[in-house]
């Protein structure tokens, strides 16, 4: 049975399991294979310890899908970040940063959940409507986000994947969806 609960220090381990494996299995055939092999779990940890995203008073909160004790996805949400900096924040609508879940439990209703859980949050911090940025390649993740109720708005953005040994990144396009919360 899955239980939702907030992130806690402890947990940036599992939280950056789930992350670099919805990455190496969400984005391959897209993604350089390059990047995908070099992801490393106990890097992504610190950095997520760097942030602080379990701080409570931080500006994001990072909710956990649990069964049996095992972290088996994450959502991350807060206010919208205006051109993704995280340092540039929009305090009237609220975004979806991050939803990954383990590739065995896609389709599952695990990612659904999680994100019944963040616009639930979303909702009670005040937010009437909200965004996420979706890999233009990442087809399955695109359908998710429809079939929750999400329509891509028209904006666009290029995420840079800086590619080992100094060469010039690989941009991929990002699309952003938007919905409401009041429905």
């Amino acid at each position: 049975m899955l239980t939702i609960r907030r992130e806690e220090p402890d947990d940036a381990e599992a939280v950056a399991r789930v992350h670099v494996h919805g990455w190496q299995a969400g984005y391959a055939g897209f993604m350089p294979d390059e990047v995908l092999g070099r992801l490393n779990v106990v890097a992504w940890a610190q950095r997520r310890r760097d942030v602080g995203t379990a701080d409570p008073e931080h500006p994001f909160t990072t909710l956990l899908g649990e069964v049996d004790g095992l972290v088996v996805g994450f959502t991350t949400f807060g206010p919208y970040r205006r051109n993704q900096d995280r340092d540039d924040l929009d305090p009237t609508v609220g975004e979806v940063v991050a939803l990954y879940v383990e590739p065995a439990r896609w389709g599952d209703g695990t990612a659904a959940a999680l994100l019944d859980a963040a616009r639930s949050g979303l909702t009670e911090r005040g937010w009437a409507g909200y965004r996420a940025w979706v890999l233009a390649d990442n087809r399955r993740a695109r359908r998710f986000c429809e079939r929750a109720g999400l329509s891509p708005d028209g904006e666009r953005s290029t995420y840079q994947v800086p590619l080992a040994g100094g060469g010039p990144p690989v941009g991929l396009v990002e699309l952003r969806y938007a919905g409401r919360l009041d429905r």
